[in-house]
């Protein structure tokens, strides 16, 4: 559904940076507030925001941190993606998975969540559950066994089936409310509350002075919704155009980069 692409963070860091003047620090109430104009860049791995009257954290590693609820979001995991690919013959590496719950298992740690919400598409396929894909997250989970895990069912998990109780998913049907906030997969705009939701796959495409080019992830703040990048790294990128009152911020290898709307 999505066009893959790879981009070697040192590459698309040096695009990113290259952009400046133009990218305007980053405002600490986005996105209810306009970026002061400012002449240089800012950049770093984690980028502190208010959303709905509530303080996250956006983290590089593709993921939301709601420091009040202890509570750690990303989106589309699709666990298990390389071993469906290779069911239907398509030759992919290996350790896409493990890298993954490594990755997610690092982020669980680092922020002390005591609660983590997949907003969809936590599994692939059908084809995705595997023996080998069920040992490694019970040994995940095992490591991670005091955490509460909540899956918001999406399109993917729908086709997948949700997950067996071993792996100990507490699975509820979008729209799920966690006030202030309404969690979903697909991209919605609530009457009331704020959305936080995955599916898109999110991406922008920016171009240095040097004509060098680089497709970044991002997220997508707006007034009543903001939606994740793709946690999974064997999942592509959907490039997409801000409207009115949307800002992005895109993840260039460990950093973040809030855009101007000109650039997407």
């Amino acid at each position: 559904m999505y066009p893959h692409a790879r981009i070697r963070s040192s590459t698309a860091t040096h695009v990113a940076r290259s952009l400046s003047p133009t990218v305007p620090p980053v405002s600490a109430d986005l996105p209810f507030a306009p970026s002061p104009p400012a002449a240089a860049a800012s950049a770093r791995n984690a980028l502190t925001t208010s959303l709905a009257g509530e303080t996250v954290e956006l983290l590089a590693e593709r993921a939301l941190y709601w420091p009040r609820m202890r509570a750690l979001m990303v989106a589309d995991v699709h666990l298990g993606k390389a071993a469906a690919l290779r069911a239907g013959g398509v030759p992919v590496p290996r350790g896409a998975t493990a890298n993954d719950l490594a990755q997610l298992g690092a982020l669980v740690v680092r922020t002390g969540a005591a609660r983590l919400v997949v907003l969809g598409d936590f599994l692939h396929a059908a084809a995705s559950r595997v023996a080998a894909l069920d040992a490694a997250f019970v040994a995940w989970r095992r490591a991670h066994a005091g955490l509460a895990l909540t899956l918001v069912r999406g399109n993917h998990d729908t086709r997948a089936g949700d997950p067996p109780p071993s792996w100990q998913v507490d699975v509820v049907a979008e729209p799920h409310g966690l006030a202030p906030f309404v969690l979903c997969h697909e991209p919605t705009a609530p009457r009331t509350g704020y959305a936080l939701c995955g599916h898109v796959h999110p991406g922008v495409r920016l171009a240095g002075r040097a004509y060098e080019s680089a497709r970044l992830p991002c997220f997508v703040l707006g007034r009543r919704r903001a939606v994740l990048p793709a946690f999974g790294r064997l999942t592509g990128l959907a490039l997409v155009t801000p409207v009115a009152g949307e800002t992005l911020v895109a993840i260039a290898g460990d950093r973040l980069f809030q855009l101007p709307a000109h650039v997407a």
